[in-house]
């Protein structure tokens, strides 16, 4: 069974690991021992944490195959970006230039440094093993945290965002952060993008360019890459998408990738999940395949299961087995979704 739960710090090792396979542009998981043990102690502290408005909490979750015990997978939300360390990113713009003189009118896009998604929640850190990118796995990990989302909206910001990791070749180099680097930064796509992973942020205000840059005076090449996503990432905006996740025109600062949203109520999986109640038994076959989780904070349970789910019904029967990897008991409530 692979079960979602919120990682501990026996998943050190595990998590090392995967911010090695993860490879470049995966900010959210630098290969930094310290930072890493941090992010786990961070997560702990979140989901243990009485919350009245989301703060700076961050909610970490590793997927386990119980067969083997390995953890295979990490998906996370972000409480609210922004409001410890700042949460840069470029908004594309338009400047309109006009005269009447000599019948001209031109029409220039911008990219503009700001601070617009401070407070937002963030679906982050995604990344599944190269064996299990397989039978939906994928699409239950990403989506099993609008099942969270929807049992616990106090405890998020009303805006949801995902950062799309943007183009970049093989060795990690970034066609629009080449520019970046020539004229301003002078440090490489690569050390940039770890500094900021580690939350080592004053550089970006120190040497990033305070005005609008006029997108027509960049290289063609980092023109063609500003709100394009890297090959990997297009089956996880595409989910998104059909989540009622839109980039309203805000891309990444490094990498060009774009950023999408949606309001928390507005999203789909958090919309259609449902509250049912538990009835431990013989399961009856099922094709229809279903996210399941239970409703808890600290002891977070989440798996995927063929379920027979009727809209003229609130309960679900569930086997002792899986009633046991979710940690509920018969009568108690899970939250379902349609794979």
């Amino acid at each position: 069974m692979l079960i979602i739960r919120p990682i501990r710090a026996s998943d050190f090792d595990a998590l090392y690991r995967i911010a090695v396979e993860s490879g470049h542009g995966f900010t959210s998981l630098p290969v930094n021992e310290e930072l890493l043990r941090r992010k786990i102690a961070r997560s702990e502290a979140s989901f243990q944490k009485v919350v009245e408005t989301p703060y700076d909490e961050g909610y970490l979750m590793v997927l386990e195959d119980t067969q083997t015990q390995q953890v295979v997978g990490t998906c996370a939300l972000e409480a609210a970006v922004g409001m410890e360390d700042a949460f840069y990113h470029y908004r594309l713009g338009t400047e309109v230039y006009h005269s009447e003189q000599i019948h001209v009118r031109n029409e220039v896009e911008t990219l503009t440094l700001c601070h617009d998604y401070t407070g937002a929640a963030e679906l982050c850190t995604l990344f599944l093993r190269e064996d299990y990118r397989k039978d939906n796995n994928g699409r239950m990990l990403s989506r099993s945290r609008f099942l969270f989302l929807a049992q616990h909206p106090s405890r998020f910001g009303e805006t949801v965002i995902a950062e799309m990791r943007g183009v970049s070749d093989e060795k990690g180099n970034s066609p629009f952060y080449g520019w970046l680097q020539k004229h301003f930064l002078g440090i490489d796509f690569v050390e940039a993008d770890y500094l900021s992973g580690l939350g080592r942020k004053a550089f970006m205000a120190e040497m990033m360019p305070r005005n609008p840059v006029y997108v027509c005076l960049l290289p063609e090449e980092a023109q063609k890459v500003i709100g394009e996503v890297h090959t990997n990432t297009r089956p996880a905006i595409s989910l998104l998408r059909a989540e009622g996740f839109r980039c309203r025109g805000y891309v990444d600062i490094f990498d060009g990738g774009p950023t999408v949203e949606c309001n928390l109520q507005d999203i789909r999986g958090v919309r259609e999940s449902r509250l049912l109640t538990v009835r431990i038994g013989d399961m009856p076959a099922s094709e229809d395949s279903f996210i399941l989780s239970n409703t808890q904070l600290a002891d977070y349970r989440a798996t995927s299961a063929e379920l027979v789910v009727s809209s003229d019904s609130d309960e679900v029967i569930l086997s002792p087995e899986l009633a046991a990897g979710l940690l509920v008991s018969d009568g108690e409530q899970v939250r379902v979704l349609a794979i």
